[in-house]
């Protein structure tokens, strides 16, 4: 054989080999590297802040939804743009987890009062989520009416990961380390108090006082917005740890008005959560 396609053939052993080796070393180091925490908002004044504070932060499209990705104490983060709506926090909740696979999601932001003993700026751990929204009717003939206080409230199909059977699921239960760590810095909140309740999602915007009595007496809520109960029903199929955290921005009961900067005080306080987070999975 010709001196020179032996040696080309050699150079060709040694760089495949070589390449070879380096794929080894990336897939180890990936196989290491930590889960990030993702953290969702649906609109810029539920993410600007904390985009702000990841470092080197790197903007990535996956269809219409944006994610930024990042560090914060050096330990990776996600913040996702979900959008406004149920449908499309469920959308991006899937993205989230098929292309960052973290090992927690926070859903938070703003949002309207239900609790009478809540007021704006006051923030909502929600330690269940629940969609307001799945309700059915009884028959009625034309001319009866619309009775919307007699409806029903539904369950919402699930499948059951060990038994692989639907299961009917009224609601969305958080992982109890993250609400408990959420309010492990309930005291370092100056805006308002912070408590434990139930966040109710549908897409819905209400503002009649006895229809957000009757969510509130129906459902429990603390408060209504538009995409934890459908983002937590996504964390749920994938066994990823979830929590929705909420501001109120807002409430009809005591006729406080919409503030934007409510949404700033959210992230703010979501940031301190995440680092409490970030100490823990750093030390595993």
């Amino acid at each position: 054989m010709n001196k020179k396609i032996v040696a080309l053939i050699l150079v060709i052993i040694t760089a495949v080999s070589f390449v070879g080796c380096g794929n080894q070393e990336n897939d180890q180091k990936s196989e290491v590297s930590p889960r990030p925490i993702v953290i969702q908002g649906a609109m810029d004044v539920e993410v600007e802040t904390l985009v702000s504070q990841l470092k080197d932060a790197k903007e990535v499209k996956y269809g219409t939804w944006t994610y930024w990705e990042g560090t914060m104490d050096n330990y990776p983060v996600v913040v996702a743009k979900t959008e406004i709506g149920m449908t499309n926090a469920a959308a991006n909740t899937v993205f989230a987890i098929e292309k960052f696979n973290p090992i927690a999601i926070i859903n938070q932001g703003t949002s309207g009062g239900h609790d009478p003993a809540l007021h704006r700026y006051d923030i909502v751990v929600g330690k269940k989520a629940v969609n307001f929204g799945s309700l059915r009717s009884e028959r009625a003939e034309y001319g009866e009416g619309i009775q919307a206080e007699n409806w029903i409230p539904m369950n919402n199909a699930a499948i059951d990961k060990e038994t692989g059977e639907e299961k009917k699921v009224f609601e969305f239960e958080a992982d109890k380390n993250l609400v408990e760590t959420a309010m492990s810095v309930a005291s370092s909140y100056e805006n308002g108090t912070v408590v434990e309740g139930i966040i109710g999602s549908a897409d819905e915007w209400n503002r009649e006082l006895d229809r957000i009595q009757w969510i509130h007496e129906t459902f429990g809520t603390s408060t209504e917005e538009m995409e934890t109960a459908s983002a937590a029903q996504i964390a749920d199929v994938f066994d990823v740890p979830f929590v929705g955290i909420r501001i109120l921005s807002n409430t009809e009961i005591h006729n406080e008005e919409y503030d934007r900067e409510s949404g700033i005080y959210c992230q703010e306080y979501v940031a301190k959560v995440t680092k409490e987070l970030i100490k823990q999975y750093s030390m595993k």
